[in-house]
């Protein structure tokens, strides 16, 4: 029997009946589950299927055929306990702390069972290490400057890390909660605010649910408009990312030209939505705002600048032997840890994985113009920055392409209430990574439960595994070329 015949299938952005989810006994489901890992598909959801965030529940998961452009669904049976999946299939490990901690239902065997999304200092247990020489250095949660609470926790001897822990959960929110029992009006702004740096892929994501659920496409010209801001969102962040990647190292010259450009293509969010993050762009069934001729050619001229001023910077820094020896095996990250955790975005295509959702399962315009996927393979800090910086690149070149033949018609179009009794999955490559949306509607079609997964969910343990036999020095260069969320991990 095919272990795909667990699941129901569907694609990306597409809704289904939620009675057509096979619903099997909890060791089908997780033979099933281990047997589609085995054949390179990714574990994008596991989630509890519940309201009342009581054991028993019904387990639901999502996995990815990026090759084949499919999503994997099948549910389980009402459960209060299983055998854990993270000892056969690491990528399931904060899935599973996540669902112990909200519904109560025990991952039996699961190694690390420590709080995800409500962190409680002085309750929460740290790996510690004993010997001669090895100490322990903590950091945070609180940090100097304008930065989110995260709390990191060294083993050391003497400069060398033996291990990192890495807790989060400070600033739980209740996004989901917000999402699923919030009136629907104000749905969009809360799923903006997931991750600030990142409004744009979140509100696409949203959207894109709200419209499978509704059975709504949008215009042509509303998806062209929605992949312009997502690419120029993901312009900024890059381009900012390698000016904080050459502060942190002391290269100020390319510093300051990066930061100004970073300030560019935020003004160019500024001219299209009224902001400099994009919010209020989008809506479920288009978006709020279109392009006027003026504002196309000024977009234009930025790009064509833009362009020429990226490489030029580029050069300077990626062309320096000093900057190259600071990066170069610095907080490496093999191609098997990005496989074994599921990592997604720069960090995954940094150590060789053709990984990339605008690739493996398009939607909206690049259903129709192709993205080329950059991928090194070193999976060192310098594979982080360069990645960055050759997709910006191509990012600049789709933007021209895009912003010069923008197809004629309407921006938007109505939006109706989801309908009843179905689940819609949205994937969205915003610029960390897979950003992943999941709702399930009710007899009145209202949200039974609305789940959201940001790229920093997949990635934050591979920062903490980056800086295994390294020196404790490295950390802040490490941290900034991952940039990982806390906003978007503890929702």
């Amino acid at each position: 029997m095919s272990p795909t015949s667990r699941f129901a299938s569907i694609r990306n952005g597409e809704a289904l009946d939620f009675s057509k989810i096979p619903v099997v006994p909890i060791e089908d489901f997780r033979s099933a589950i281990l047997k589609l890992a085995a054949a390179n598909h990714r574990l994008c959801a596991l989630l509890c299927d519940g309201k009342d965030g009581r054991p028993p529940g019904s387990l639901l998961a999502v996995l990815a055929d990026d090759i084949g452009g499919k999503l994997f669904l099948a549910a389980s049976q009402p459960v209060t306990s299983y055998p854990s999946l993270t000892p056969d299939l690491a990528q399931a490990h904060l899935f599973e702390r996540e669902i112990y901690e909200g519904s109560g239902i025990r991952p039996d065997g699961h190694p690390w069972l420590k709080p995800v999304r409500r962190a409680l200092a002085d309750k929460v247990a740290f790996f510690s290490e004993q010997g001669d020489e090895v100490h322990e250095v903590a950091v945070g949660p609180i940090h100097a400057g304008i930065i989110e609470p995260g709390h990191f926790r060294f083993q050391c001897h003497g400069e060398m890390v033996h291990h990192l822990e890495i807790q989060l959960g400070y600033q739980h929110r209740g996004a989901e909660r917000l999402l699923r029992e919030g009136p629907p009006h104000r749905s969009l702004a809360v799923a903006e605010s997931i991750c600030g740096d990142t409004a744009v892929a979140h509100a696409w994501a949203h959207c894109a649910m709200r419209e499978a659920l509704a059975g709504v496409s949008p215009t042509l010209r509303a998806e062209a408009l929605r992949a312009i801001v997502l690419e120029v969102e993901r312009l900024a962040n890059h381009i900012g990312d390698l000016g904080a990647i050459s502060n942190d190292i002391g290269f100020l010259p390319a510093t300051a030209y990066f930061g100004r450009m970073r300030g560019d293509f935020l003004n160019m969010l500024m001219t299209i939505s009224g902001n400099r993050y994009g919010k209020g762009m989008l809506r479920p069934g288009g978006v709020a705002f279109d392009l006027t001729a003026g504002m196309r050619t000024e977009i234009l001229e930025t790009i064509n600048r833009s362009i020429r001023h990226l490489r030029e910077v580029g050069g300077m820094f990626f062309g320096e032997p000093s900057v190259i020896s600071r990066l170069e095996d610095t907080g490496t990250v093999s191609r098997k840890i990005c496989d074994d955790l599921g990592l997604v975005g720069v960090c995954a295509r940094a150590t060789g994985a053709d990984r990339d959702v605008r690739q493996d399962h398009p939607y909206g315009l690049y259903r129709f113009r192709h993205i080329p996927v950059v991928r090194l393979d070193s999976g060192d800090v310098f594979a982080r920055a360069m990645v960055r910086f050759l997709e910006a690149q191509r990012s600049l070149e789709f933007l021209g392409d895009a912003v010069d033949h923008l197809p004629e018609g309407s921006a938007t179009s109505p939006c109706a209430a989801p309908a009843a009794n179905r689940l819609a999955v949205a994937l969205v490559e915003g610029w960390r990574g897979e950003v992943c949306h999941i709702a399930k509607t009710g007899r009145d079609g209202s949200y039974d439960w609305y789940k959201v997964i940001d790229p920093s969910f997949h990635n934050w343990m591979a920062l903490a595994l980056a800086l295994r036999g390294g020196e404790i020095s490295d950390f802040p260069l490490c941290n900034k070329s991952f940039n990982l969320s806390y906003a978007g991990h503890d929702l």
